[in-house]
């Protein structure tokens, strides 16, 4: 069974900057999500029925000089905004990884997640993440292979609690070695062909009220 996405990450510098240029850009703004113990922040934005757009950033508020472990997706040292990785819905996460380990590649450990949103409910997940240090980021195939997501029974789903009016059309994948990283989304049950590029990068052709954009 093919495995669809759940979500796109957008991470970026300044999270308030980033909600402003994507406002102009699309037509709708993203709305509040809320803060992860981790020490970042995030803002939400549906993509259709059951898939959403994270903008995520570091979160002032927690910042802290001594901490040892890195902030996610490579936001310590991210300067330009971008999509920077995305995840895939798993209906049983075990039972996905597992699969994906036979086919010969592992997707990480399972770590639990939530957050609190700005209207008090909580929100429970587990992810699977591969190991990453303040020099680990990019993980095996440089954030191109999405990480796997499984919600809590009680949780909403973010896709229909965000701002709605954008919908995802399309999702593209590039690399300057395809043949390293298909084998992964391959053992992942994605089937999206990863095209040459010059540099990895992720690209959603989104229908918004302002038109077709793409996002990268």
């Amino acid at each position: 069974m093919a495995l669809s996405p759940d979500h796109l990450v957008y991470a970026a510098p300044v999270l308030d900057d980033a909600v402003d240029s994507l406002a102009e850009r699309l037509g709708i703004r993203p709305s509040a999500g809320g803060k992860h113990p981790s020490g970042t922040h995030n803002a939400l934005l549906a993509l259709g029925n059951s898939c959403y757009l994270e903008v995520i950033s570091p979160d002032p508020s927690q910042f802290n000089q001594e901490a040892e472990s890195a902030l996610a997706f490579g936001l310590d040292w991210l300067k330009v905004p971008r999509l920077v990785t995305w995840a895939v819905l798993a209906p049983s996460l075990e039972e996905v990884a597992s699969a994906s380990q036979a086919a010969g590649y592992d997707p990480g450990g399972i770590l639990e997640g939530g957050r609190v949103r700005p209207d008090g409910v909580a929100l429970r997940w587990r992810t699977t993440k591969r190991p990453e240090t303040r020099e680990g980021w990019p993980p095996p195939g440089d954030g191109i292979v999405p990480f796997l997501i499984e919600w809590g029974e009680d949780t909403p789903h973010p896709a229909s609690t965000s701002a709605q009016g954008v919908r995802l059309l399309e999702l593209s994948l590039i690399h300057p070695r395809p043949a390293e990283v298909q084998p992964m989304l391959s053992a992942l049950h994605i089937d999206i062909l990863v095209t040459a590029g010059p540099a990895p990068a992720i690209r959603a052709r989104l229908e918004t009220p302002l038109g077709i954009v793409t996002l990268e």
